[in-house]
């Protein structure tokens, strides 16, 4: 019961995402952050099968850097998008990813940018965006009260409108979500919305064994 959502706000674009690590009827964990930074500006909220999701977002976290690190310079945001498409078109071909991708950064050049890629390479630039069961509710709300030229209180207000909606709604609610922003100041976490928390192992000699 995956979600991930982000709109693009004045001059920044807010990204959420679940923290539920499930497997079939089992949670793994609660505390799994699936929202990647790709360098200081730019990061990927992603859903899908787990294996696919790490590999996949990891692999393009790599190249990125990679082409940084061999030209001087960092990919823009939508030279990044274009390029995660490209390999997820690839493999469509091969063996394919199940994964969803919402990718955000900010350039100094064009601003704010929030790109929409799903498991068959559509891509889209959009202003608001939803992967997941989630989305059912995301979507409606943000057609309800998404503005452009959003603040950031105001677009803190309807991220935690969206998680308190899934989470009264959806009938296997993820119960933790993680926020992160990005702006012209860089990428970085906002926030934890935490309604349950992991509990640590108890060790073998804690249990007198």
């Amino acid at each position: 019961m995956e979600c991930v959502f982000g709109l693009v706000g004045d001059g920044f674009v807010i990204v959420a995402s679940d923290t539920s690590a499930v497997n079939s009827i089992l949670v793994h964990k609660t505390n799994e952050d699936k929202i990647m930074k790709l360098d200081s500006h730019k990061f990927v909220a992603a859903s899908g099968e787990s294996g696919d999701r790490v590999q996949f977002t990891e692999y393009i976290q790599k190249n990125v850097a990679l082409y940084q690190f061999r030209n001087g310079i960092p990919l823009t945001t939508a030279a990044a998008a274009n390029f995660t498409r490209g390999e997820l078109a690839t493999a469509l071909r091969k063996n394919p990813y199940m994964v969803n991708i919402l990718l955000a950064g900010h350039d100094k050049e064009t601003g704010p940018s929030l790109y929409y890629i799903d498991y068959i390479a559509t891509l889209h630039k959009v202003d608001k965006g939803a992967f997941g069961y989630g989305s059912f509710f995301c979507l409606s709300l943000m057609d309800r009260h998404y503005h452009s030229g959003m603040s950031v209180e105001e677009a803190i207000e309807l991220v935690d409108k969206c998680i308190k909606e899934i989470q009264s709604r959806l009938v296997v609610a993820p119960p933790n979500f993680v926020i992160k922003i990005v702006d012209r100041d860089g990428a970085r976490e906002y926030a934890w919305r935490e309604s349950v928390k992991d509990t640590p192992t108890a060790q073998p000699e804690a249990l007198g064994v």
